[in-house]
């Protein structure tokens, strides 16, 4: 099955100059800003220990995340059996790579950087020293683990699920685009009012994110359409003369 055609260019050249921009432009004014609005001194974030972020949109959410890795797992084992789900055995393969990669991705990452939280830090009423991304730590006992977002993730990760329907059910794929973007935004919000994330945090997020599921589809799930195909071969063809 041939896919629709998409620009990896722009798709993967936008994506890695924001990211470049990230390291180029300190958004740690922005990110300060935002979250002194969710800041109240002497009692901390507003929604530290709200239970509608914390048991609601964070713990159960992140549940029903996982319910669709579950499912597409589960849908990836009966595609290698005689069943319906046969047709459609490389897009759920695809679907579970794609979540496992963007999600498992966070661990390793947040462990690389040691990034502390922003309740962790001096001017949110924590004891850490703020340092950016790329700077040296400054000494601690308790490295931080908050750089990229994991709950963002949990919504970011969806982004597969675009991929996996936008050469098969385009309507259904914008619908998936709309649902990943928006849960992971939101995902991203609560975390910011209880204190969790800088919103850099959370776009860093949905950069690789995009990155990895974007990569995985190229290599996986995309075949040139014919036409994009044949122009190729009269470029090259014409080059060689």
């Amino acid at each position: 099955m041939t896919s629709r055609y998409l620009d990896f260019r722009l798709a993967l050249g936008i994506p890695l100059a924001l990211m470049a921009a990230l390291l180029l432009i300190d958004p740690a004014p922005l990110d300060f800003a935002l979250a002194n609005l969710f800041y109240e001194p002497g009692q901390g974030f507003i929604g530290r220990h709200s239970f509608w972020l914390e048991d609601i949109l964070h713990d159960r959410a992140k549940q029903a995340v996982i319910v669709v890795g579950v499912l597409a797992i589960v849908g990836f084992v009966l595609s290698l059996l005689p069943t319906r789900l046969r047709a459609w055995r490389r897009p759920l393969g695809y679907l579970v790579l794609a979540l496992g990669l963007s999600t498992s991705v966070v661990t390793p990452l947040k462990a690389l950087t040691g990034m502390h939280c922003p309740w962790s830090l001096s001017e949110f009423g924590g004891q850490e020293q703020f340092t950016p991304l790329l700077a040296e730590r400054a000494p601690t006992a308790k490295p931080g683990r908050c750089w990229p977002g994991g709950h963002a993730s949990a919504g970011f990760s969806l982004l597969a699920l675009f991929f996996v329907l936008r050469d098969r059910r385009p309507r259904a794929a914008r619908v998936a685009l709309a649902v990943a973007l928006g849960l992971g935004s939101l995902f991203s919000l609560g975390r910011m009012l209880q204190g969790a994330h800088f919103l850099s945090h959370n776009v860093w997020t949905l950069l690789i994110d995009w990155v990895i599921c974007l990569v995985t589809y190229r290599l996986v799930l995309y075949r040139a359409p014919a036409v994009h195909s044949a122009d190729a071969r009269l470029v090259m063809g014409g080059q060689l003369q």
